[in-house]
This record gives C-alpha cells, sequence and structure tokens, in this order.
C-alpha cells in the first residue's frame, strides 16, 4: 500500500465530500451577492486598502482574510447537509434577532446606521457552523469529568448572565432586552448537557474574540460602552452558540417526532 500524501491525509481528516464543496460554493456565492448588492460600501472598502499611494500590502487586512479562511475551512469539515441545513436556518433566524436587539436598543450601531444592516445576518450561520465543527472536534477528546463540567457550568453561566445584566443595564427597560434576558435565564437555569454546554461556550466565545477584535478595531460597529472589544461581547458569542445548538437540538426532536407520523399516514393511504 502507498503511503499517502500529505495533501491526501489532510482532505482525509476534513473529510471533504461533495456537501463540503456544495456549501464552500454557497458561501462565496453569499459573499459575491452581498458585494454586489452592496458595492458602494464593498468599493468603499477597497478605497481604503488601496488608499492613495498603492501600497495596499501594507494596509491589507490580514486579520480579516485569516477569519475568512478559518471559518470557510470549518464549514466543509465533515460537511452533512440534513445536520447542516437546521444550523444554517437557526444561525439566519437567530442573527437577526440579536442584531435586531442590539441596534434598536442601540447597545451597539453599525458604521452604514442599519438597524440592523441585513448584509451582518449571513455572518450568523456561518459562525454557527463553525462552532459546531470546533464543538465535534474538541468534544471527542476532552475527559467525561461530569462533576468537573458541572461546577464549571454553574461557575461560567450565572457569571455571564450578571455580566449581561451590567452590559444591558441601560436598556433594561425595553421589551428586547427583558426577552434576551429572561431567554438567557431560561438557557442557563435548564441544561441538558453540562460539559457539551460548557465545551459549546467557550468555542463560540474563542471564535467571537477574533470576529469582535476585527469589527470593533475597524469601526464596523461600536458598542455604547466604546471598548474594542467589551468581554461581555466576546463571551455573549458564547451565549449565541448555546442557544442556537439548543434550538437547533429541538427542532431535532419535533422532526423525529413527526417523521413516524408522516411515515404511519403514508402507509395508511
Amino acid at each position: 500500500m502507498q503511503n499517502k500524501t500529505l495533501w491526501q491525509r489532510f482532505t482525509a481528516f476534513m473529510g471533504w465530500n461533495r456537501t463540503s464543496y456544495a456549501m464552500f460554493g454557497a458561501f462565496l456565492l453569499t459573499c459575491g451577492v452581498i458585494v454586489y448588492v452592496w458595492w458602494p460600501l464593498a468599493e468603499e472598502y477597497i478605497a481604503l486598502i488601496m488608499g492613495e499611494r498603492g501600497d495596499w500590502w501594507n494596509r491589507i487586512d490580514w486579520l480579516l482574510i485569516g477569519i475568512w479562511l478559518v471559518m470557510s475551512l470549518l464549514i466543509m469539515w465533515h460537511a452533512d447537509l440534513r445536520r447542516d441545513l437546521p444550523i444554517v436556518f437557526v444561525g439566519l433566524a437567530g442573527g437577526l434577532v440579536i442584531e435586531s436587539w442590539g441596534t434598536q436598543t442601540e447597545l451597539w450601531t453599525y458604521y452604514t446606521l442599519e438597524r440592523p444592516p441585513l448584509w451582518i445576518i449571513p455572518a450568523w450561520p456561518v459562525a454557527g457552523l463553525s462552532v459546531d465543527r470546533i464543538v465535534r472536534m474538541v468534544e471527542p477528546r476532552v475527559p467525561a469529568w461530569r462533576r468537573g463540567f458541572e461546577a464549571a457550568y454553574w461557575l461560567i453561566f450565572p457569571t455571564f448572565f450578571a455580566l449581561m445584566l451590567i452590559f444591558v443595564w441601560p436598556t433594561i427597560g425595553k421589551s428586547l432586552t427583558v426577552a434576551s434576558l429572561v431567554l438567557c435565564a431560561l438557557l442557563i437555569a435548564t441544561p441538558t448537557d453540562h460539559r457539551v454546554a460548557v465545551i459549546t461556550f467557550l468555542s463560540g466565545a474563542g471564535l467571537g474574540i477574533f470576529l469582535e477584535l476585527w469589527g470593533t478595531t475597524r469601526l464596523c460597529w461600536t458598542y455604547y460602552t466604546l471598548e474594542q472589544p467589551p468581554l461581555f461581547a466576546v463571551l455573549a458569542h458564547g451565549m449565541a452558540a448555546i442557544a442556537f445548538w439548543r434550538v437547533t437540538a429541538l427542532l431535532a426532536m419535533l422532526w423525529r417526532r413527526i417523521r413516524p407520523a408522516d411515515r404511519t399516514a403514508a402507509a395508511t393511504d
């Protein structure tokens, strides 16, 4: 048997299949549509990079390129259309809700002043898929310390909720903020798997560090605290990952209950 080449080993680890390439193609198509529809924003960004002197290599956004490449590879990792479509759907809906809450209450604002900007919404399902891949890579390699993860859960999540309460306090009288607090409280108070929850939260927050660092330092979005970025915003990506995971699992459970009924009905027709 011939030894596998480095590329063959890499593609075997990545588990690339037709869905992987379709996922990457859909990602490129989405980016293309965003650039086409919001061309003035893209043109402004390109002009900022090129500058008057043309030494674009000194102003190229390597952080953005790195984030784009890593997330592209992640969404292609062992892609499965049946598993991934619910994540995309939940990410789109959840991202729209989160961005609407933040921009309507002015906890953060985008440089375009849109509330919310539609061009940012597709980033949420991509982030959701990326976190899903990170969790699936890491979770099998983490020891099953049940009590340790239970202790970590009840340390991390109440601390996050306290930080959230402090951060959103200026908008505490607004219905969207109240709804967000209630939802987070319900998710925290009803853990389904402490181990997976902790890993998911940390994975989402880890990805959020780079996303928030890019967005706030490039002034794409700005928080009312003017921090670049605030700690809460980074950790909020972890909480968003928890919400997406729980909702996706709920949809899967409902679908499993519906399918047998569909088959029974089809058999009696």
